[in-house]
């Protein structure tokens, strides 16, 4: 008998396996970090999403670095972090761009009041609205505010715009927010968010599947 006929079967989650099986590619995530919190528990998204065979590209808007540092995002996801739009040290292209295309998932966690704005208004002044209106692919969007920003008309009305377009809100959840104030505003946890991100890359893969299915 070989060795191989005596060895075990492997044991693991199959959803993970099915994102990345070993003669196919890893699904690609650019993974955006705003400046809130909440930032810190993005460090937990990450991880999950690289347990689950993701290829995780963490971008970072400069008050996001005040909360959890590039390091730590780099060692958690094993990329290098992009937090400049103009940073051409590691070759002529423009990185951002370049991540863009073929990307699977746009994931934004956590995602501010400013930043909703933004997307909502195609304003492109930083890194990650820059890299919004590049991207063709899904996106999702994970809040985190204070509850009256949350609840603020224009954040209400900005979320409505997203929707229209077909970006994925992951809603936050209710309790003690940082501010001290209690309410809705803190950024959903982060196996929620993977589980969402996850959904979301197993739905465009089933109509890719169609797509060469009826071609």
């Amino acid at each position: 008998m070989s060795r191989d006929a005596e060895r075990p079967p492997a044991r693991g989650r199959a959803r993970g396996a099915a994102l990345a099986p070993a003669a196919g590619p890893r699904a690609r995530i650019a993974l955006g970090v705003t400046g809130g919190i909440a930032a810190y528990k993005t460090a937990e998204v990450a991880r999950g999403l690289v347990k689950e065979g993701c290829e995780v590209h963490v971008l970072m808007t400069p008050h996001a670095r005040e909360f959890i540092t590039p390091l730590t995002l780099q060692t958690l996801s094993g990329q290098r972090v992009l937090t400049d739009p103009w940073d051409l040290a590691h070759g002529a292209d423009i990185q951002h761009i370049t991540l863009a295309r073929g990307l699977d998932l746009f994931l934004v966690a956590p995602a501010t009041a400013d930043i909703l704005a933004k997307f909502a208004h195609g304003i492109a002044d930083d890194l990650l609205s820059t890299f919004y209106l590049a991207v063709t692919g899904p996106v999702a969007v994970a809040p985190a505010m204070n509850v009256w920003m949350w609840e603020h008309p224009a954040t209400q009305a900005n979320l409505e715009l997203l929707k229209g377009r077909g970006v994925r809100i992951i809603d936050p959840g209710a309790g003690d927010l940082a501010c001290g104030e209690e309410g809705i505003g803190r950024m959903a946890e982060p196996d929620a968010i993977v589980e969402v991100a996850l959904s979301l890359l197993k739905k465009k893969a089933r109509a890719r599947l169609r797509d060469v299915a009826s071609s």
